[in-house]
């Protein structure tokens, strides 16, 4: 299998998981929490490593720099999923209340406190509307980051076995 073709198919995922949030964000009503709205981001971190490996072509040496670069994006957007899997899954006593807005808080709280207040959640990032196969929107951003993870690994291996090989 040709490296580069595995970028593009790695861009092309990520590009269609984007469109399909942007999808149920418009034409479903499915408003996105904080917590989508930085699982959005890492995709698209995720989705510019693969772009730009497609766009190089990498041997052994830059396939590894992608596979980390694409591996810290990867275990970023899997931290921010597993919060949110976890938060969807609270039993409705401990869901915690409602907050501020992703942009009111951008505007309003230095950078640090911002963050911290995402990433303890909300009531709307517990709510758990879209499904499908029993797995949540943030269900399936956890398996997607973890399969995409492993993907950009692979092809590392695979790049340095080709220049082992003298492809």
């Amino acid at each position: 299998m040709n490296t580069r073709l595995g970028y593009i198919a790695g861009a092309a995922i990520c590009a269609s998981l984007l469109g399909f949030g942007l999808y149920l964000q418009y034409v479903d009503g499915q408003d996105p929490c904080p917590l989508c709205i930085f699982q959005r981001v890492a995709f698209i971190a995720l989705g510019l490593v693969f772009l730009v490996a497609a766009l190089h072509g990498p041997r052994k040496t830059g396939a590894i720099v992608y596979a980390v670069l694409g591996g810290i994006c990867a275990l970023a957007g899997i931290g921010l999923a597993s919060r949110h899997v976890w938060l969807q899954n609270l039993p409705a006593d401990q869901v915690p209340a409602c907050g501020p807005g992703l942009a009111y808080m951008m505007e309003q709280f230095p950078l640090m406190r911002m963050l911290e207040k995402v990433l303890s959640g909300s009531g709307e990032c517990a709510e758990a509307g879209w499904k499908f196969l029993g797995l949540t929107i943030a269900g399936w951003s956890l398996l997607w980051f973890v399969l995409l993870g492993f993907f950009l690994v692979w092809l590392a291996w695979h790049a340095a076995r080709c220049s082992a090989a003298g492809r």
